[in-house]
């Protein structure tokens, strides 16, 4: 059994979801390994992870749109707004998400479904850099 562990920096433009699919894989594809499994950790509170869809761009505009509708920005809405009124929504959708994603490796590939990719969801206005954490353990 043997193990890796890396990052992976994600540019974000604002609000959305940023697909870095390929960027996992060809990190995977380094590491050698055949078998496994994959862990991603999403290190900021305002930012989180998902598997969805990568066919359509209409379904990545209605999960942005929907998160809209259930954690808007309102100033009166949130106590905590330190860093500004898309503060407390942010964490609002990153509690609703996931930090955090494992997925199965065989023949060395990434068991996505065919239409799955992995995603960053940027909750917050201004671009940012995000780091998410990979760890592999397998064979």
């Amino acid at each position: 059994m043997r193990q890796a562990s890396g990052s992976i920096t994600i540019e974000t433009s604002g609000k959305g979801l940023v697909e870095w699919t390929d960027r996992a894989a060809s990190w995977v594809a380094e590491q050698g390994m055949a078998e496994g499994l994959l862990t991603i950790f999403c290190r900021h509170t305002s930012a989180s992870l998902l598997i969805q869809e990568n066919a359509a761009p209409e379904v990545r505009d209605d999960l942005a749109a929907y998160f809209e509708r259930i954690a808007p920005e309102d100033r009166n809405a949130y106590d905590h707004d330190d860093e500004g009124p898309d503060d407390m929504p942010a964490h609002i959708r990153t509690a609703l998400t996931d930090t955090h994603l494992s997925i199965p490796l065989f023949g060395g590939q990434l068991m996505l479904g065919t239409w799955q990719g992995i995603y960053l969801f940027e909750h917050r206005r201004r671009p940012h850099r995000r780091t998410v954490a990979l760890h592999l353990i397998g064979e």
